[in-house]
């Protein structure tokens, strides 16, 4: 029989987890003939709340659920993961700046970082979902020394879907049409989402949607800014589409990369693109072979430049801010 794939995630009680745990239980992440065994975390007032899920999960009678435990110990949930997906983090209120919220959920990282180095399996990987992903991906990973630094990964992958629906949008075409689409830098107002290198139906998008103000006026601020805009719509944050690109993102990582496609993930840079070593920032990627590596060769003109020093720059802003909660391995 195959062996489960060990899967943690936290913040499970939230909207995030919610969206997305079914989906791993049905198949819907690994596929149709891979078991998986959940771990959910939880701070304990959310136990009670979260057994009502674990309730549902066993109701559904998914075949592939070899296993579910529900906790508020991460050393207990992490142990021998295969991936752990960090989704609960303290949401930003209302007045709250966004330095106020990296300081806010670093100590949460920093202990989920301890408990991973502790207690994961030895080929785990972990998907940062949780806002602000870059800095909480950076924070989690220092405090966690044993896992090599490939192995950690912050999602733009929300970003780099909400761009290929755009395109997709404005060109009117299926957004299965659109591809090479990737998300540079931090999620945040930062990012740069790389239209030039873009294709739709095999073709530059640039070429295919001729407004090029459009480009510039209305499809960057738009994907930028797309997550305050669902929150106003919707009276809270983005949380079935931000469950819909974790697995996307995870997928991507585990299976290769199809044809001549890439996806986008915040990875430690290695100074490639001229972004500064060591930060956590997001670029085109491909997986094969259980590896992934950063597409090489891509035209970067002189705006596009400015756009990844920029987000740069935030990345190391923030870095900076949070110094005194980075650990051994930053």
């Amino acid at each position: 029989m195959t062996q489960p794939i060990r899967i943690a995630v936290t913040g499970a009680g939230g909207q995030i987890g919610y969206a997305l745990i079914f989906r791993i239980a049905s198949g819907g992440l690994f596929g149709p003939d891979q078991p998986v065994a959940l771990r959910l975390l939880e701070i304990t007032p959310v136990l009670p709340s979260l057994n009502g899920t674990l309730m549902e999960l066993e109701d559904c009678a998914f075949p592939l659920l070899a296993d579910v435990v529900a906790t508020d110990k991460a050393e207990t949930a992490f142990e021998g993961a295969d991936w752990v997906v960090l989704v609960g983090g303290l949401p930003r209120k209302e007045g709250m700046s966004r330095a106020d919220l990296i300081r806010a959920n670093g100590p949460i990282f920093t202990g989920q970082g301890r408990a991973i180095n502790a207690a994961a399996g030895p080929n785990v990987r972990i998907a940062t979902i949780a806002n602000p992903c870059n800095t909480n991906c950076l924070i989690a990973k220092s405090h966690a020394p044993k896992v090599p630094a490939d192995r950690w990964f912050a999602m733009t992958r929300l970003d780099q879907n909400r761009a290929a629906a755009q395109l997709a949008k404005k060109a009117g075409v299926p957004v299965s049409q659109v591809t090479c689409m990737t998300i540079w830098g931090n999620h945040s107002d930062t990012q740069y989402p790389d239209y030039k290198n873009a294709r739709i139906n095999g073709r530059p998008a640039t070429s295919v949607i001729t407004d090029q103000a459009w480009f510039t006026e209305t499809f960057i601020p738009t994907v930028a800014k797309r997550g305050g805009a669902v929150i106003k719509a919707r009276g809270a944050s983005s949380a079935a589409s931000a469950a819909n690109a974790a697995l996307d993102s995870i997928r991507s990582v585990h299976f290769p990369t199809q044809g001549d496609d890439w996806y986008s993930a915040g990875v430690v840079s290695d100074g490639s693109y001229g972004i500064p070593s060591g930060l956590l920032y997001s670029y085109p990627l491909i997986s094969r072979g259980g590896t992934w590596s950063i597409v090489p060769g891509l035209t970067i003109d002189d705006d596009a430049r400015k756009r990844l020093d920029a987000s740069a720059a935030e990345l190391q802003s923030e870095r900076d801010a949070v110094k005194d909660l980075l650990g051994p391995a930053a």
